[in-house]
């Protein structure tokens, strides 16, 4: 059984009963559709609204997110991740990596190949490390590198012998990227996630956007780690992060 805080017992509990009710779509970044091949990657908006000191990420798709994931390879090496992603101008700091590392973004993720959550037993059979394929949340850090393509991104490495400021759920990987267990909410063409934060000042000042992509494990298993590989759709159309917090 999966060990939760109490807070996040109860942030799940609030987040699982809008599946099945009714999805506001106002507000936010409204997305033209028909921009993705796969409907379920296929933006119509996405927004970030707060309830006290509850950050609400949320994105809509034209049908059924979720539905597809990466095809399990049976090796890291080259293996494929599908995620839905909220790019922010939160400083990283506020989550536990060093000021001003790079892009924070909040990821919903699915990657048969891997597990980056050892904390958390999501499929709940009492093992932690064969649960990747289940859609989890990540804060990542993005930067740019040519090396996966020109003007592509990637999660930011941490360079061997560097001691960079990292989470107290950061999963162990040498990358900037934390796994924080907060649940989220996959129903119908919704994608949610409830995140606390102790300063939901910095959310409410924020900017953000919203991002389908697929990212892919270096053949290597070397710097740059991991690489966004295919962009499905942009909230925005450019990755501007137009977009304003509770409006």
């Amino acid at each position: 059984m999966r060990i939760v805080s109490t807070t996040a017992a109860l942030l799940f509990t609030a987040g699982s009963a809008l599946a099945g009710g009714a999805h506001d779509h106002t507000g936010g970044i409204q997305a033209e559709s028909g921009n993705a091949q796969l409907a379920e990657f296929d933006l119509i908006h996405a927004k970030v609204t707060t309830e006290g000191n509850v950050a609400i990420f949320h994105m809509a798709v034209s049908r059924k997110a979720g539905e597809s994931k990466p095809a399990a390879t049976g090796k890291l090496a080259g293996s494929k991740v599908f995620s839905y992603v909220w790019p922010t101008t939160i400083d990283p700091a506020e989550v536990g990596f060093d000021e001003k590392a790079g892009i924070l973004a909040m990821a919903i993720t699915s990657h048969p190949d891997f597990d980056d959550t050892p904390l958390f037993d999501e499929n709940d059979d009492g093992k932690r490390d064969n649960d990747g394929d289940l859609w989890h949340s990540h804060w990542v850090v993005l930067g740019p590198d040519d090396a996966c393509g020109q003007g592509a991104l990637k999660v930011i490495d941490i360079p061997e012998g560097s001691k960079p400021r990292l989470p107290d759920t950061w999963p162990g990987l040498p990358l900037l990227i934390d796994s924080p267990g907060w649940d989220p909410v996959i129903d119908e063409e919704l994608v949610e996630v409830r995140v606390p934060f102790s300063n939901i000042a910095v959310v409410e000042a924020a900017k953000f956007d919203g991002v389908t992509s697929g990212l892919r494990v270096n053949a290597n298993v070397h710097s740059p780690l991991l690489c966004v590989t295919d962009v499905f759709d942009v909230a925005s159309g450019d990755l501007s992060l137009p977009g304003k917090v509770n409006e």
